[in-house]
């Protein structure tokens, strides 16, 4: 088949990935091509070239302006990047087309071509990514990465499937037990949502050492509130090529994952399992559909005492029980034969193209 990925454009599809969704589109990217489809991936300009790249903007978190500006110019630069796209998308030969952005633009304009298209909701709801569900009037079909996630759009758009996020298996090794001192591991994106300040002070309050692995992508959060919680035996190692996290997650006697937020799947839990490493995490999102009581042990959310009990408790649980879990539910090859199916469901029956004008879709100024 020929398949068109829309990515988004925030930050590039390659290693190391600033969070899961750059690694959840590379991979499907890539699985795609190793099976034989044509696919192009519309993404920013670094991202990795193996994927078959149509580079259509640059990479909106590099902008070197100030903060509210950045902002402004990122939002105009990726309206019109994608405003681009989905006009030149009109006169593409693909056989579907799968929208994996979280912009607006994709599904206010889905109706405007005639190719299939399909929608993968990776976060809660929020308002521009709503605004633009809503004002599609033409074929969508839309897939949500856990029932918790579809169960949050539920009031905005009917979720035809549920697929969730897998991962490489064969890129978090099994690892039977850790190398010299027991520490927990947390790693992600650094931002308030993650909640990597509960980690810190749960690992302390269980008197466990603790490794933390991932971009900084808040800097107010991090100088403010992870800063001073350093030192000792809580080190921030930095961001991490893949094999380096595989060995540092795999080595861990238990894995911390603190959202803040309604995380709607939560890859760090499928790739700490994966490599053997039990999980202590807050019940909260589809997180918990992710674990079973073998392979992890649930914190009532924002609650660091119970936080603390978890990862004692977890790092005592069976690592080949975790391994075996993830084979039986996250591995990749699993999500992307279902993701085959509806492209070929999609296949069978295209969308027809809404007579309305491109013209009507709001174009705003261009900025220099």
């Amino acid at each position: 088949m020929r398949i068109a990925i829309i990515a988004h454009l925030k930050y590039a599809i390659r290693e190391p990935f600033a969070g899961g969704l750059e690694m959840h589109t590379h991979m499907l990217a890539r699985s795609l091509r190793a099976r034989g489809h044509d696919v192009t991936l519309f993404a920013s300009t670094h991202s990795d070239p193996v994927l078959g790249v149509e580079a259509i903007c640059e990479e909106t978190s590099l902008l070197e302006t100030g903060i509210a500006e950045a902002n402004d110019v990122a939002f105009f630069r990726e309206h019109h990047a994608y405003l681009q796209l989905m006009t030149e998308l009109r006169s593409r030969s693909f056989d579907v087309i799968h929208n994996n952005s979280l912009h607006y633009l994709p599904v206010s304009m889905a109706e405007t071509i005639a190719t299939p298209m399909l929608t993968t909701l990776h976060t809660p709801p929020f308002c521009w990514l709503e605004s633009g569900i809503r004002l599609n009037r033409g074929p969508m079909r839309y897939v949500a990465v856990s029932k918790a996630t579809a169960d949050m759009w539920s009031h905005v758009a009917k979720v035809d499937d549920i697929i969730p996020n897998g991962i490489n298996l064969r890129h978090f090794p099994y690892c039977a037990s850790g190398d010299g001192q027991p520490y927990l591991v947390w790693y992600g994106r650094i931002v308030p949502e993650k909640g990597l300040d509960h980690a810190i002070d749960a690992a302390r309050l269980a008197g466990m050492p603790l490794r933390i692995a991932g971009p900084v992508s808040d800097e107010s959060y991090y100088r403010e509130m992870i800063v001073p919680r350093l030192g000792g035996d809580i080190t921030h190692v930095g961001h991490l090529a893949h094999d380096q996290l595989a060995g540092l997650v795999g080595e861990a006697s238990a894995a911390l994952c603190t959202p803040r937020w309604e995380e709607p799947y939560g890859l760090v839990v499928a790739e700490a399992l994966a490599c053997g490493t039990p999980v202590a995490a807050y019940r909260r999102g589809g997180v918990p559909a992710l674990l079973s009581e073998d392979c992890g042990v649930l914190a009532e959310p924002d609650d660091v005492a119970s936080l603390a009990a978890a990862a004692i408790a977890a790092a005592r649980l069976s690592r080949t029980a975790c391994r075996d879990y993830a084979e039986r539910h996250c591995d990749a090859d699993r999500m992307v034969d279902r993701y085959e199916a509806v492209y070929q469901e999609l296949r069978a029956k295209p969308a027809g193209v809404n007579d309305l004008m491109i013209d009507t879709i709001p174009i705003l100024a261009s900025v220099a």
